[in-house]
């Protein structure tokens, strides 16, 4: 595999600007006014958004890029779960807002906004966190209803430090031998996410399921892991549904200068968590005797 570094502390490596060098300088991330979380293993600050394998369009590797033009993705997901424009106020200062201007909103639960909320396991110890929850509370601030957020974007492989050198040396783009770990999607992705929706299947109050947040490219191997977007039947939204959400560079609304590449929402399609699991299980198995054959072959270069 081979890349280069596409987005360095949310701007593009070919921007020079005075926003993107202090950026970089500062190891800030500008999606969110903190510093960047993104680290190697020896605790450098890595700064890395986006990659671009040689041979394809770039790819968000950082899940905080989603959250890009004031948390557009969560404004999204509230306006379909629950059909309406509403503040999205941090969950612990939500009933007092609910209140005090006898308004409905949206109390958020998540990094920043009012501590991410744990599922527990069967086991009944630890457990998988949920990394948003949005809950609409009437004009008394009671709940009425909620719906969950889990936003995902792709591991890398490989290694891309001198990537990281070369931009913070010169500004400058050197290849990498970074790639993509897709076999995630397998292994820790899509059974995280039937588990996830099969929990919240059960609660009274979550009456649109749970919402799946990726970059376009993400949810394409998931479509494929699959069998194709074809085997996921569309549903309306239900206790047990499962809504992707795609998001890509909107390079078409670039808004030029020190701005940031905005993000677009390229996909929305809503199944169910009996789909995904359905077609998770439906594995697509190779000829008999592909082992033995595979032996015999080895066996035969021998001689």
């Amino acid at each position: 595999m081979a890349a280069e570094i596409w987005e360095f502390f949310g701007y593009s490596t070919d921007d020079n600007s005075e926003s993107a060098l202090e950026a970089a300088e500062t190891e800030t991330c500008p999606i969110i006014g903190t510093k960047c979380e993104k680290t190697f293993n020896d605790g450098v600050v890595s700064g890395v958004c986006t990659i671009k394998p040689i041979t394809s369009e770039p790819v968000i590797c950082c899940p905080t890029r989603l959250y890009a033009d004031d948390y557009q993705i969560l404004k999204d997901v509230s306006l379909k779960a629950f059909e309406q424009e509403l503040p999205l106020v941090p969950g612990r200062e939500a009933v007092a807002y609910a209140r005090e201007n006898s308004q409905s909103c949206i109390a958020v639960f998540g990094r920043g906004w009012g501590g991410e909320l744990r599922l527990p396991q069967k086991s009944g110890s630890g457990g998988y966190f949920v990394d948003w929850v949005l809950g609409k509370l009437g004009e008394d601030g009671s709940l009425q209803e909620f719906t969950a957020v889990e936003v995902q974007t792709i591991d890398t492989t490989g290694n891309y430090r001198n990537g990281f050198a070369a931009l913070r040396a010169g500004r400058t783009v050197e290849k990498t031998t970074a790639g993509l770990n897709w076999e995630n999607v397998s292994k820790r992705i899509l059974p995280q996410l039937i588990y996830k929706g099969q929990v919240l299947q059960r609660e009274e109050l979550c009456k649109k399921g749970l919402f799946f947040v990726c970059p376009e490219q993400v949810f394409e191997r998931i479509a494929k892991r699959l069998g194709g977007k074809d085997s996921l039947i569309r549903y309306a939204l239900q206790p047990a549904s499962i809504t992707f959400l795609a998001y890509s560079h909107d390079t078409e609304g670039a808004r030029g200068g020190s701005e940031l590449l905005p993000l677009k929402q390229v996909l929305s399609h809503t199944t169910t968590v009996y789909k995904v699991q359905e077609a998770f299980n439906n594995v697509t198995l190779p000829e008999e005797n592909v082992y033995r054959n595979a032996i015999l072959k080895a066996l035969e270069a021998i001689k």
